[in-house]
């Protein structure tokens, strides 16, 4: 038994659709209906009739709807009372970060936070995307890292929160260079000759981006997928060894750029994608208990955005 499998069942009780669920609880559809029968696996029976439309739940689904509700109150208010000893925490502001900007953008734009806001203290949890917006919006972090693409908005209601543009980035390809300092592998590729291709898996943010790239290249890219993964730096370890080309946020490439251990793999300009990366919160007039220190780096932010806040997610 999991909770969320109880938090999506109430969801469906409410919206009494599995698509409408599915988009208020990040997830894919076919994902939130696993969950569902994961539900009913545990339960030992069905708890949606679905022979209806609008959904409706089985006389069994009304039962567990009423207990679960008050479950998910007792939990909520259990973590309320637990929160409350961590006076001490006031100032530990909790992070939720996708992989690629964990490994890559966050330390060194931490280490210039605590040039201009000394004692700055933090945590930080490394997620995948879905997994970090969840973090978010189940309220187990005070802020949110992540990549936007008009193409690939993340679902966050705009009135319930808010973000602010910390900067921009730049998916590309790139590969480990060979003895003359040329791209062991690049794009297009040549006819009867596949490029071995180090991919994100299935879901992965990213990867939805590359497959836009490929979508607007304009010529065939002769890619063969020959491994996959859902982090950005697990590509990049891969290409670095010289077993393929990958794309990757050109921040998270810097430094083995200037020592030339990995080199574009693609003529300047093509063949990329432009991302912003952004931070998000909930809207402090929503929230039950907010952070100074969160309003205090949340206010730096937007000064030294020239305090833009970007009102749609």
């Amino acid at each position: 038994m999991e909770t969320k499998w109880l938090e999506d069942f109430v969801s469906l009780a409410e919206t009494r659709s599995f698509s409408r669920s599915a988009q208020a609880r990040h997830v894919t559809q076919p994902a939130f209906s696993r969950r569902i029968q994961s539900l009913e696996a545990w339960a030992g029976m069905d708890l949606v009739d679905r022979s209806s439309y609008p959904t409706r739940l089985t006389p069994a689904g009304e039962t567990l709807l009423a207990q679960a509700v008050e479950l998910l109150a007792q939990l909520q208010a259990t973590r309320n009372m637990l929160l409350s000893h961590q006076a001490t925490d006031a100032d530990m502001l909790a992070f939720a970060v996708p992989h690629a900007l964990a490994f890559s953008f966050f330390p060194h734009w931490l280490m210039e936070l605590r040039k201009q806001l000394p004692g700055f203290k933090c945590r930080l949890g490394a997620f995948n995307v879905h997994d970090a917006v969840l973090q978010l919006t189940e309220g187990h972090c005070d802020l949110l890292l992540a990549y936007h693409h008009a193409t690939q908005p993340l679902q966050l209601d705009p009135e319930r929160y808010e973000l602010l543009k910390l900067g921009d980035d730049t998916l590309a390809a790139f590969a480990r260079p060979d003895a003359d300092g040329q791209p062991m592998f690049s794009l297009p590729g040549r006819k009867g000759q596949r490029i071995p291709f180090l991919a994100y898996a299935e879901n992965a943010y990213l990867g939805r981006l590359v497959e836009i790239i490929v979508k607007q290249a304009g010529v065939p890219l002769l890619l063969e997928a020959l491994y996959e993964t859902d982090m950005a730096e697990g590509l990049k370890a891969m290409a670095l060894e010289g077993h393929g080309l990958a794309f990757l946020p050109a921040s998270s490439v810097k430094r083995d750029l200037r020592a030339r251990r990995l080199t574009p793999a693609a003529p300047p300009g093509r063949f990329e994608l432009q991302m912003e990366l952004r931070i998000y919160r909930e809207r402090p007039e929503l929230k039950k208990r907010t952070k100074p220190a969160a309003r205090q780096l949340w206010d730096f932010l937007a000064v030294r955005s020239g305090g833009e806040s970007i009102a749609k997610p």
